[in-house]
């Protein structure tokens, strides 16, 4: 290889990120905003609908249920179709859906269109992931899914005031302030959905923006790491769905979501109830200080990560970050501290997972890409779906709100303790992909 080629490379994929992440970054910011604004709109739709907190968080989770069974068929579509369609697709049904959530005026339609809303989101987050590898190599992958994974705070950092300010807007045309938040919202994402057919291209092939010149290059890179996952990973979709590593990290990457959706479902509550108040405009800025903090971690460790080779490492550390976070929000009497504590856990679960998908990612290539990726997230999901109704039954168990955080972090710490005894340290981002150690360390 060229020896001036890694400068050149470096080149590229600053352009590349330059032209693809904040468009994507949009379209997760969406897609996070859509499937979390419910924390928002709980009490006011509690209100007005006369829902329990067990149906309340039944709706919340049942979202990841749809999403998980549909993930593989929708990312396997993806590979055949191109991300061009089927991003498009995908967001404009689901902008569509969280609209019609304005209509969920009992309990069933509360259900079905949570539900709903799962299926048509279905294959957006691995969708991306797997996009990613068909334009960034593996030497610049942990900050490319990094910047990817702004969109989580970013969409509490700016969505968090704006979903304040739709509920304040209770009443204008006869609609309650629940009922604006889901249609604007929704809005938003039909009209992404509808620019993404025109912005995305499919493969480095398709970018005109790129000269043939650095078209070449990214390919030679790009063609150099899909040979070394296929001497190392499974070969093919079926392998890869029953590979025992695809299935560790589906599990570690459930945990991991048992964390995240136990906290974001239900935090403009835990600040409202800090601050002594009801959530709306003042609630929405202060809860999106813990995201600003996740923002900044997650600008951080993933470019220092792949400077280093230690994504293991890191992960481990931020995931026992979020852990003790989450427990020590439950346990603080100071409201300052809870929301200090809310701070760690928020910049732990968000800047590991970029980190996490290098994992996969160095042994899975192709259809067995599309499929394990899927499979990882699609089970993984099923945490979302998990967390709102184990934290009820927690808190209801122990007749204490502290239960259900205490769970929620000892979740996350189990997820790092996974990382940290099944899977090897990984010395560079270039070389060869981590093995399992299943077995019994040597």
């Amino acid at each position: 290889m060229n020896p001036t080629l890694p400068a050149t490379l470096e080149a590229i994929n600053s352009k590349v990120m330059r032209r693809l992440l904040p468009f994507l970054l949009l379209m997760y910011v969406l897609a996070f905003l859509d499937r979390a604004n419910i924390g928002f709109a709980q009490k006011a739709l509690q209100h007005d609908t006369g829902l329990s907190n067990a149906a309340f968080a039944f709706g919340a989770g049942v979202f990841f249920i749809g999403y998980a069974l549909f993930e593989v068929p929708s990312n396997l579509l993806l590979h055949r179709v191109g991300a061009r369609l089927w991003m498009c697709r995908i967001m404009v049904t689901w902008g569509l859906v969280s609209a019609s959530m304005c209509l969920a005026h009992t309990a069933s339609a509360f259900y079905m269109l949570r539900f709903l809303l799962g299926v048509a989101e279905a294959g957006f987050f691995p969708g991306v992931i797997y996009y990613l590898t068909h334009w960034f190599p593996q030497s610049a992958r942990a900050r490319a899914v990094g910047v990817f994974y702004f969109g989580a705070p970013l969409a509490f950092i700016f969505g968090s005031p704006l979903s304040g300010l739709l509920l304040d807007l209770h009443g204008a045309a006869g609609l309650a302030g629940w009922q604006w938040l889901f249609l604007i919202e929704g809005a938003m994402a039909v009209a992404v959905g509808v620019w993404a057919f025109w912005y995305l291209d499919n493969r480095p092939e398709d970018a005109r923006w790129l000269d043939i010149a650095q078209r070449a290059t990214l390919r030679e890179a790009l063609d150099q790491d899909a040979r070394d996952a296929s001497a190392h990973g499974p070969r093919n979709l079926l392998a890869a769905l029953f590979d025992r590593r695809v299935l560790a990290l589906s599990g570690i990457y459930l945990l991991i979501q048992m964390s995240v959706y136990g906290v974001i479902f239900y935090l403009p509550q835990q600040v409202a109830a800090l601050m002594g108040t009801t959530v709306g405009l003042r609630v929405g800025l202060v809860a999106a200080l813990p995201w600003l903090c996740a923002l900044a971690m997650t600008w951080i460790v993933p470019r220092r990560a792949d400077r280093t080779g230690g994504h293991r490492r890191w992960a481990v550390a931020l995931l026992a970050l979020a852990g003790l976070g989450i427990g020590a929000s439950g346990l603080a009497h100071n409201p300052l501290f809870a929301l200090a504590a809310l701070c760690c856990a928020a910049s732990g679960f968000i800047a590991a997972q970029p980190l996490f998908w290098t994992f996969p990612t160095r042994y899975l290539t192709g259809a067995a890409a599309a499929g394990g990726i899927a499979l990882i997230n699609s089970l993984g999901s099923l945490g979302g779906f998990i967390a709102p109704s184990l934290r009820t039954a927690a808190e209801h168990a122990f007749a204490s709100t502290s239960a259900g955080l205490l769970l929620l972090g000892a979740a996350s710490l189990l997820a790092a303790l996974l990382i940290g005894t099944l899977f090897r340290r990984n010395s560079a981002p270039t070389e060869q992909p981590m093995k399992p150690l299943i077995h019994r360390a040597r």
